[in-house]
């Protein structure tokens, strides 16, 4: 058994060894202690998946007291995620000019900020890891230091700061009522908690942070400025859209779980996650920029995970947490080709690039699996977590949600796959060989993800879940209807409808945005007042 600290602490040793003792032989040294850390993540998650989950108390002090770090079946699977994402992205970065001692100082930090933030079960330290990493992000995002990623990441960086200023003040409410700030003691007190009214201020309070970071609707006008930032660097992309805003998504349902034993809000996010999904999609739809669809769909499908997750089901349940690793792997290919793309046509614009499949065909095949994959495509790892999450659904109302959500995403990529059409006469592009293995890696695992999609579900998390041939077979003639209807969509509508080019518009200003903040956590204090006067939580 390795120590949990080892995976906060090894990646931000290394990095800064690495950065004060400038070698050439720095970059395969990371790559082995990657290498090293993800065998490390494996022999962790074993020992759980066999035994029981691992909980450390640094300082030797007693439970409550002592900051609180736990690797369960969930989080260290999200390790392992992690550190597999981040090899990834350094083979594919390998030979890049800006990936200097600087980049990858602050590229493994991160790293280890993230796995922190799934192995810490104290509330003050969440919130610490949260805030660098928070800062960490935007020097990411600001890297190439011209004047539009700059904004971005400032921007970025100030609502962020607004977010978990709500956050620390719910915890100090927490800390008052619970007198502790351990995840695991306040769960097990919450059940005997009587003024049941007293914890919605706090719980509004948290949530309101959480929704910002998980990019819900209304508050995600942040995250395309981050993710598809001009100058961003691809993997910068990649990992935010893949998996740091997973973070968010995964302290949602930590604190949903948290609070259950006093009141459910399910149906608020159940609500919540739909319309983010519906919006989201709109959003792709309207975009030209090919980052920004890219961008765009990360909020439609984190909708769809909180719509799972907020279903109360089992199959959804599972169906969700298994499509956030999904989403990881098909995003992250999505954004390293995109990157390529945009390279070697030199636009982002979707308007402008044709020809993509003759021009690149390596990058456009694990590119389709990707979007196979996005789009629940029969065989591919997205149509498992999906189905799981559809059979789930527990009314009629549910199911016709779940179908235009996964229209909606065939939809935005039926546009994304038109810059692959047309003709190309010159010299055929083929991206260097690290770039290939990594793209090549993630891209097959889109399709293993969905033939052994049941039987991955079963080895990660221990779950027994079934699918039916029937009910597999009824939702692949369902996708190949949504593929028709997109095709006709695109082809006889999309132009037609005006409403995109004013969407497209949209772009909220700080203070917009701080605002929205404001109204969303005004909303959800004054729901929640209303449901407990009447007892519906």
């Amino acid at each position: 058994m390795i120590q949990l600290y080892f995976f906060i602490l090894l990646p931000i040793i290394i990095a800064s060894i690495s950065y004060l003792f400038k070698t050439r032989y720095n970059k395969p040294l990371i790559l082995i202690s990657q290498l090293i850390l993800f065998v490390c993540s494996v022999i962790n998650f074993i020992h759980i998946k066999s035994n029981s989950p691992i909980t450390s108390i640094l300082g030797n002090y007693k439970a409550g007291v002592g900051i609180a770090l736990k690797a369960d079946i969930i989080s260290s699977v999200f390790v392992m995620l992690t550190i597999f994402l981040f090899t990834c992205m350094i083979i594919y970065n390998f030979r890049k000019h800006y990936m200097n001692n600087l980049f990858l100082f602050l590229f493994l930090i991160l790293q280890g900020l993230i796995n922190g933030i799934f192995l810490s079960m104290d509330f003050f330290n969440l919130y610490v890891l949260i805030e660098v990493s928070t800062i960490v992000v935007s020097i990411l995002i600001m890297f190439k230091k011209d004047s539009r990623s700059i904004y971005d990441g400032m921007l970025y960086l100030l609502i962020n700061i607004v977010a978990m200023t709500f956050f620390l003040i719910g915890i100090g409410y927490i800390y008052k009522i619970f007198g502790s700030l351990d995840i695991t003691i306040i769960q097990d007190k919450m059940i005997r908690v009587t003024d049941i009214k007293s914890l919605i201020l706090p719980y509004s309070l948290i949530i309101t942070a959480i929704s910002l970071k998980s990019a819900v609707m209304p508050l995600f006008s942040w995250l395309p400025r981050a993710h598809g930032t001009h100058s961003s660097p691809s993997i910068v992309s990649a990992i935010l859209s893949g998996l740091y805003v997973k973070c968010g998504v995964y302290l949602f349902f930590r604190i949903q779980n948290m609070f259950s034993p006093a009141f459910d809000t399910s149906t608020i996010f159940l609500i919540m996650g739909f319309l983010t999904a519906v919006v989201g999609f709109i959003f792709a739809l309207s975009q030209v920029d090919i980052k920004l669809i890219l961008s765009y769909h990360t909020i439609s499908q984190i909708g769809l995970i909180i719509f799972g997750l907020s279903l109360n089901n089992t199959y959804s349940y599972w169906g969700s947490i298994y499509h956030i690793i999904n989403h990881a792997i098909f995003k992250s290919v999505l954004f390293l080709t995109a990157g390529i793309i945009i390279e070697e046509y030199e636009t982002r614009d979707i308007r402008q690039i044709r020809g993509v499949f003759k021009r690149m065909p390596f990058v456009s095949i694990f590119t389709f699996m990707a979007i196979l994959g996005i789009t629940g495509a029969p065989f591919f790892n997205g149509s498992i977590s999906k189905y799981l999450i559809q059979k789930g659904s527990y009314s009629g109302l549910m199911d016709y949600g779940f179908i235009l959500i996964n229209l909606g995403t065939i939809l935005s990529f039926v546009k994304y796959l038109s810059m692959f059409r047309g003709s190309y006469d010159g010299k055929k592009y083929s991206p260097p060989f690290n770039q290939k293995i990594a793209i090549a890696m993630l891209g097959t695992l889109c399709f293993l993800g969905g033939i052994m999609g049941i039987e991955l579900i079963k080895f990660l998390f221990n779950v027994n879940l079934h699918i039916t041939l029937d009910g597999y077979l009824i939702k692949s003639l369902l996708y190949i209807v949504s593929i028709i209807l997109g095709l006709f969509f695109y082809r006889f509508l999309y132009k037609k409808i005006k409403l995109f080019n004013n969407i497209r518009e949209i772009n909220l200003s700080f203070n917009q945005i701080c605002l929205t903040i404001t109204i969303y956590f005004s909303i959800i204090l004054t729901t929640m007042l209303i449901l407990e006067k009447y007892n519906y939580i």
